[in-house]
């Protein structure tokens, strides 16, 4: 403890460099020369290990959860669905397309093109836009619905003024007029292919079939670094996480967009709901729960934008985040008390809803690591090889494998993208302050409005988004001040390690300080960045 003091406190005095160095080096020596387990731990050296090794035990949970995902992938990578027939075209049910939109000035028009060219008999096919938008993307949207409807399409302008409950609110609002059996549901920034709906609705000719999940493609994967960063971390919740899930008979979510349900489905399940952020989830559990079936289609994808501003990223996390924990709170004890649910199936869906609880616990851990950096290094390397190294290698294998996987069977000949996984990990690490706000909010019941992505057709590296990401463009807040003081935390950490030779730490820390630094600088001045990179790009 008496060591621990006198780092901390040379670190606040500012001494001289000789100073330092006098004070410090005896330090420095009995821990190098310490590799034996001789050193005698005081009440403060244990409680900052006993911390250490709880975090660090508890999210080894996770990476065994995670690797499981893995290895179930693997296995039944090759037990692909299959409809139970194909409807004959006498016998094709009808659709009803709904497009929930709120202020998507910029992407409608792109959204109204690719639903309309859906390959669909015409007279079976209904579209409903479903906006509740407040500002210019109403008469935009008028205008496109009205075009169309002169070319021959059943389409319809439904929009609301008070946007009571949301998306949630005006998909409801939409279903009571709607004309289908089945209802497909695209958001603003998607991009449905033609043949989007005659591969999805053979499989409702099982009626035990509630709903019809395709994987989220990318349009602008390759736009930038914090795009390709995403690309990685969808990639791993659509292939890998998903498959798993509806592969080996557990719960799987829709996914709020890029699916189609059975209408009875929704209504037998209780309808939509708006009591959480994420609507999608809480009805795809509800269903589930009452006996529906659902099928996860991996090798059909449905184009999607995805955020170019970093804040527009954290935003669409957040909403997540704090969405899954309502629904956990909501549905869990149902769940737990549910009769023909197996421990295996109950235990997979706490650790879905309640997943991101871990970001609090990268906090701690965070904190953490200059105490423990000096609290273990007077134990000497023995332990930290021990001990340490086993746990970290556990939970770095755990992530790199999640992430690989879906890299290896999407980009199989592309082997340079494994080499984005250290950074993919290090941007989630940078995202826990905002998702640990959302989860606190989701416990402590506080409520907060759906606030929505804002995309601006961005679609490759010629595409700007300063020009018009003024109109949507929210406030900064406090989150990337403590960010940025965290990214100095671990600089200080670094240095540190490299002062005493603790050389195996390094790797690790520099991934939670590029991780709080990217996050922090992108959020506080990507705008900057990106009106100087467009003016040398002219």
């Amino acid at each position: 403890m008496a060591q621990f003091l006198t780092i901390i406190s040379l670190l606040f005095q500012a001494p001289s460099p000789e100073e330092a160095k006098i004070a410090i080096d005896p330090i420095m020596r009995h821990g190098r020369d310490n590799i034996s387990f001789l050193y005698s731990l005081d009440a403060f050296d244990w409680t900052i290990i006993i911390m250490y090794f709880t975090i660090l035990t508890l999210l080894a949970v996770l990476g065994v959860y995670r690797i499981r995902m893995v290895y179930q992938f693997w296995r039944y990578r090759n037990v692909k669905p299959h409809p139970m027939r194909s409807w004959s075209e006498a016998e094709l049910p009808p659709i009803t397309v709904q497009l929930p939109l709120f202020n998507e000035l910029y992407v409608v028009e792109r959204l109204l093109e690719s639903v309309t060219q859906l390959d669909y008999p015409r007279h079976l096919l209904e579209i409903q836009v479903l906006d509740d938008s407040t500002d210019e993307t109403v008469g935009i949207s008028e205008a496109a619905v009205a075009k169309y409807r002169a070319l021959g399409f059943d389409i319809h302008y439904i929009h609301r003024t008070d946007r009571t409950g949301f998306k949630a609110g005006a998909l409801e609002n939409g279903l009571k007029l709607a004309k289908g059996k089945l209802v497909a549901v695209f958001d603003a920034d998607f991009m449905p292919k033609p043949d989007c709906l005659r591969r999805m609705v053979d499989y409702f000719t099982d009626e035990r079939i509630g709903m019809v999940q395709m994987r989220w493609g990318h349009i602008n994967a390759n736009y930038s670094l914090l795009t390709r960063m995403q690309e990685i971390l969808l990639d791993g919740h659509f292939v890998v996480e998903q498959t798993s899930r509806n592969r080996t008979g557990a719960f799987f979510n829709f996914n709020g967009t890029a699916g189609m349900w059975r209408r009875e489905a929704i209504e037998w399940s209780g309808g939509w709901q708006h009591d959480t952020l994420t609507e999608d989830t809480d009805l795809s559990f509800r269903a589930q729960l009452m006996g529906w079936r659902f099928v996860y289609l991996l090798d059909d994808e449905v184009p999607a934008e995805l955020p170019v501003d970093m804040n527009a990223f954290k935003v669409q996390q957040r909403r997540w985040a704090k969405g899954l924990v309502q629904v956990g709170l909501k549905l869990m004890p149902r769940i737990w008390k549910h009769p023909k649910l197996s421990l295996q199936q109950k235990t997979e869906l706490f650790f879905r809803l309640f997943g991101n609880c871990a970001a609090m616990l990268m906090i701690l851990l965070s904190l953490l690591h200059i105490p423990v950096l000096i609290v273990r290094f007077n134990q000497g390397f023995f332990h930290m090889l021990l001990l340490d190294v086993p746990l970290m290698l556990f939970a770095t294998f755990s992530v790199v494998s999640f992430y690989g996987t879906s890299i290896y069977y999407r980009y199989p000949n592309e082997k340079w993208r494994f080499w984005l996984i250290p950074l993919a990990m290090a941007i989630g690490i940078g995202m826990v302050f905002s998702n640990t706000k959302a989860v606190l909010e989701a416990l402590f019941g506080i409520k907060s409005g759906f606030v929505r992505t804002p995309k601006y057709k961005v679609e490759n590296a010629k595409d700007s988004w300063m020009q018009v990401a003024m109109k949507y463009r929210r406030k900064k807040g406090w989150l990337p001040v403590l960010e940025l003081l965290f990214a100095l935390y671990f600089v200080g950490a670094v240095a540190y390690a490299i002062r005493s030779g603790i050389y195996a730490t390094i790797p690790f820390l520099l991934i939670f300080l590029v991780g709080y630094g990217f996050v922090a600088f992108m959020s506080l001045f990507q705008g900057s960045f990106q009106k100087l990179f467009d003016i040398f790009r002219r």
